[in-house]
């Protein structure tokens, strides 16, 4: 069977001296993984973690880990390479999507967004991955609502968040439980706390790259 999609490339791993497994990241099928054939000697259009390009990926049978076909269009993070807490951001991306996406489970929004943290990160690293965590979160079913409290409705005065239904609270409503909730505004050390209970959820840690941030 073939499938054909545009794809990030987010993972190459070696495999023995000349290959390498990787993980694409595509528009159409999510994650996939494939083998990417004499990856570590190419000279011409090397695969680059971070490049954007058509793929397609090839297997007898849907069950195999099958071979890519990787054509490199260009790469996003030809500048963020050079900038260290850019490439942090990246890395942590990379591998949240790696270790919470499900494998050919079309994610379309999530890799619009990503497309555009790539794009966003030489310029406000903080700002464009803060919103990719909390669009990340959305799509795993972890959706932070600041539009209104949740115990009263009201829309001005939300300065905490519930950690149990990620909804804004109000001051009034919080009195009683400050203690227990997040102060807005929403912050990586909150979208932290999330991630951490969605790879929970799957049996899994915090991917050391989002540990380290």
């Amino acid at each position: 069977m073939k499938l054909e999609s545009d794809g990030i490339l987010i993972s190459l791993r070696p495999f023995g001296e000349r290959d390498c497994v990787a993980r694409v990241f595509t528009s159409d099928f999510g994650i996939m993984c494939g083998m990417m054939r004499g990856a570590q000697i190419a000279r011409k259009n090397k695969p680059l973690v971070g490049q954007v390009g058509a793929v397609s990926w090839v297997a007898r049978l849907d069950s195999q880990l099958g071979a890519f076909h990787w054509d490199a269009e260009k790469n996003l993070a030809t500048e963020i390479m050079f900038l260290a807490q850019p490439l942090q951001f990246m890395n942590s991306a990379f591998a949240l999507i790696s270790a919470l996406v499900p494998e050919r489970e079309k994610y379309g929004a999530l890799y619009v967004q990503t497309l555009d943290l790539l794009k966003n990160l030489p310029v406000a690293p903080v700002d464009a991955y803060l919103k990719w965590e909390i669009g990340l979160l959305r799509e795993l079913g972890y959706a932070l609502n600041l539009s209104a409290c949740s115990g009263c409705g009201a829309r001005v005065g939300l300065e905490y968040l519930s950690p149990r239904t990620g909804r804004a609270v109000c001051v009034d409503c919080a009195t009683p439980y400050r203690d227990k909730l997040y102060r807005l505004p929403v912050d990586l050390n909150i979208t932290r706390r999330f991630l951490e209970r969605a790879c929970f959820a799957q049996g899994i840690e915090l991917p050391n790259a989002r540990r380290v941030l």
